[in-house]
């Protein structure tokens, strides 16, 4: 079964690694498990954890050659595990006019830039994450992998497109602000709105020009001989300099 199939259209996704499971498990996850399936040997260390699973999610054991002579390849790691997503709900934002911190993600097709994003959105302490139809999932395996789990618990919601989520920020009271080389105003300067919507895209290409004159844009000053940074770095400056200002 392809994993873009079995996200897309079963309901269901793929935890892998211990660190992962182990935020699955740890009631700080906003979704449940259907089952696990783990490599004898790292049944141990995982006893304490999996022991709080309710009884009717199974734990399957499998050892690896075991695992890669059925496939024909080496499937996994060790650990395993089958999410089921739920129904999506409204992120539970904080009322204005008290504060608030959103990440919108607009067309970012990497996923290792979602999930560094989504660890960043969790350090931070963003209340939540938007995404676009053309932003790739944050539950896919190697997304909730590199998010360190932070994709399993911080609330995100798929919109149409970057008009729904600024409508999205109208209706909440938030300032949308966005990052580019070519901004107004340096971020290091900003007096943060209390309640902010930082709007991030693609790599290259980044925002749509048309969507950038309807905001307010940021800059991150760098060397005179180097005009970028990763997505997911500018984000996380962004989102230290907005949080440290709230």
């Amino acid at each position: 079964m392809r994993e873009r199939d079995l996200v897309g259209r079963e309901g269901r996704f793929i935890v892998e690694g211990e660190v992962t499971l182990r935020v699955m498990l740890s009631g700080r996850a906003r979704f449940g498990l259907q089952s696990v399936l783990l490599a004898p040997e790292r049944l141990d260390a995982l006893s304490e954890p999996l022991a709080r699973l309710p009884a009717d999610v199974p734990v399957f054991c499998a050892s690896k050659p075991v695992m890669s002579a059925i496939t024909g390849f080496p499937i996994h790691r060790g650990v395993l595990a089958v999410g089921l997503r739920g129904a999506e709900t409204e992120p539970d934002l904080p009322a204005a006019p008290g504060p608030a911190l959103v990440v919108g993600l607009v067309g970012l097709t990497n996923h290792d830039n979602v999930g560094g994003l989504f660890r960043n959105a969790a350090a931070f302490g963003a209340d939540a994450v938007l995404l676009d139809a053309a932003t790739c999932d944050p539950l896919y395996r190697k997304a909730i992998r590199v998010s360190a789990g932070a994709a399993l618990t911080v609330p995100f919601r798929r919109l149409a497109d970057a008009d729904a989520i600024l409508a999205h920020a109208a209706r909440h009271e938030l300032v949308p602000l966005a990052l580019s080389p070519s901004g107004a105003e340096t971020l290091s300067a900003l007096s943060a709105p209390s309640r902010t919507l930082l709007i991030l895209g693609t790599e290259g290409p980044g925002l749509a020009p048309a969507l950038m004159a309807r905001l307010r844009t940021l800059r991150i000053p760098m060397a005179p001989d180097f005009d970028s940074l990763n997505v997911a770095t500018a984000g996380a400056i962004a989102l230290h300099h907005l949080a440290a200002s709230r």
